[in-house]
């Protein structure tokens, strides 16, 4: 298993601590700012890929992570229910969003309502197992991501496959992607518009886990 969280010496005490990244215990509780900068940052993209899309009139590559429709959770509310339920550490979001970046280049497709939720809980699941000494199984991560096991399995594997299994990411790659988030920041412009989600439930309680898996996969 890879460690990839640099000390905070390393990368500079104030972003670190910034972006919520060092884990100060459980007397400091709370969401890391990181998953709030990541979800402007992936809105913003989001956005600007389905206008280019449609003001250029053409079709986006579609894949295994595209469903018909946008499920009806932002991806705000998305990334917060990951981190509360799968325990994983706040640098596994950096280390996802850097994930995704690679696979839509390298599989030349683009970030879309229609994608982008597939895309976050494969990355943050395959982040957490190479990254983080404990993490979820995959049985696991589908219900806290609203997909079957089956579906989730399939979405790992054309994820790895399309990275190249090349997970590995220096400090020098991850502290370039931290800075990134703290431009987010400065800009100070919160998307607005909510990214829909198929089927999902804002108000997911534990009795809808054994339904959110085929409420997603449409």
């Amino acid at each position: 298993m890879g460690t990839l969280v640099p000390e905070s010496k390393t990368l500079g005490t104030d972003v670190y601590l910034s972006l919520g990244l060092k884990e100060l215990g459980k007397e400091n509780p709370g969401i890391p700012r990181v998953l709030s900068l990541l979800s402007s940052l992936l809105e913003r993209s989001v956005q600007k890929n389905e206008m280019l899309l449609e003001n250029a009139q053409i079709k986006d590559v579609v894949t295994i992570f595209h469903g018909s429709r946008a499920p009806s959770l932002g991806i705000q509310q998305y990334i917060d229910r990951i981190f509360k339920y799968s325990c994983c550490s706040p640098s596994c979001f950096v280390v996802a969003h850097i994930y995704v970046e690679r696979f839509v280049q390298r599989m030349n497709v683009h970030l879309t309502s229609l994608n982008v939720h597939r895309l976050l809980i494969t990355s943050v699941m395959v982040a957490a197992k190479f990254t983080d000494d404990a993490f979820f199984n995959n049985a696991y991560y589908a219900k806290v991501g609203g997909v079957s096991t089956v579906e989730l399995n399939r979405l790992e594997m054309k994820f790895l496959f399309g990275l190249d299994f090349r997970l590995y990411i220096s400090v020098q790659t991850f502290w370039k992607y931290c800075s990134q988030l703290e431009m987010e920041a400065a800009l100070g412009n919160q998307v607005e518009r909510p990214i829909l989600a198929c089927g999902m439930k804002e108000n997911w309680s534990n009795k809808d886990e054994s339904t959110c898996a085929s409420t997603i996969a449409q």
